[in-house]
């Protein structure tokens, strides 16, 4: 349906008056689908016959061990895999297994598949630079290095000049998020614009998208239903979408911030990821 060109609506809106609630007879009350299906951890134990062959991998595995004993907040620790055979190197991908983030970086020459292990903070990288490799970090570094385009900018001086129709509220947002990013530290507080609070119509959302620009990096998270998030082109800025099992959006938000937590592996996950990560290979060695 086409949207009034007033912000404000001057028709009743729907589901208010008489007959429009249901009554105590009905058969009840639907309630919107709550989200399920959050994986939890299951500790997988791979079946290691020859220890001499697999003695490669093994090592690998202890070295991801050493780097997360070692990790200390805002480090990142590599583990290179490149020199491992492919049974080997299966023999990492089966112990590591499949978490819930996966992230994918589209730059130019520069692009990498990263996929979060069942160890919260373990990356598993694959790309172009460096191929085969583990990251130990609360978020893949190359990720945050190639997520925006540094020439990009917002000429906030014009904004005052766009007067399309359904245009309303997003040039005062881009002169925010413009402030926002340009004046904020490097690993300062974030600052989050909840869309989905915020009055706005699709070409305001169309705005939006062409002043802010496209990212590298997109972000993709499985949990309590699903969270997309997408790096603008904009320097410091994150489009951050939560939706429920049924795929509804539920939540829209903009971040600026150096990339939003829900990406991040928290300390104390890392230090879980150690506990268990002896614990499955005291079970295999």
């Amino acid at each position: 349906m086409p949207m009034s060109s007033s912000p404000f609506a001057t028709q009743a809106p729907i589901g208010f008056g008489p007959g429009s609630q249901s009554s105590a007879e009905d058969e009840g009350l639907a309630y919107l689908p709550m989200p399920s299906g959050m994986r939890t951890f299951e500790a997988h134990l791979p079946e290691v016959e020859d220890k001499a062959r697999f003695a490669p991998a093994l090592a690998a595995l202890n070295d991801i061990l050493a780097a997360l004993r070692g990790w200390t907040p805002g480090a990142s620790i590599t583990v290179p895999l490149g020199h491992l055979d492919p049974a080997n190197l299966a023999l990492v991908d089966e112990t590591l297994g499949e978490g819930e983030v996966a992230v994918k970086v589209t730059a130019p020459g520069r692009a990498m598949a990263i996929q979060e292990a069942t160890f919260a903070g373990v990356w598993r990288l694959s790309g172009s630079e460096g191929a085969d490799r583990v990251e130990v970090s609360a978020f893949p570094r190359g990720a945050i290095l190639r997520a925006h385009d540094e020439t990009w900018a917002i000429d906030t001086a014009r904004l005052a000049e766009i007067d399309g129709p359904g245009i309303f509220n997003a040039p005062t947002l881009l002169v925010e998020i413009d402030h926002r990013a340009r004046t904020r530290a490097e690993g300062g507080a974030p600052h989050v614009i909840n869309l989905s609070l915020l009055p706005h119509t699709p070409e305001d959302l169309a705005l939006l998208d062409a002043k802010l620009g496209q990212g590298a990096t997109v972000v993709l998270s499985r949990g309590y239903g699903n969270c997309r998030i997408d790096a603008a082109a904009l320097k410091g800025v994150w489009r951050v979408r939560f939706y429920n099992s049924t795929d509804i959006l539920i939540l829209d938000t903009i971040e600026i911030c150096d990339v939003p937590e829900v990406a991040c592996a928290a300390a104390e996950d890392i230090a879980d990821s150690a506990e268990r990560l002896v614990e499955v290979l005291e079970a295999v060695a």
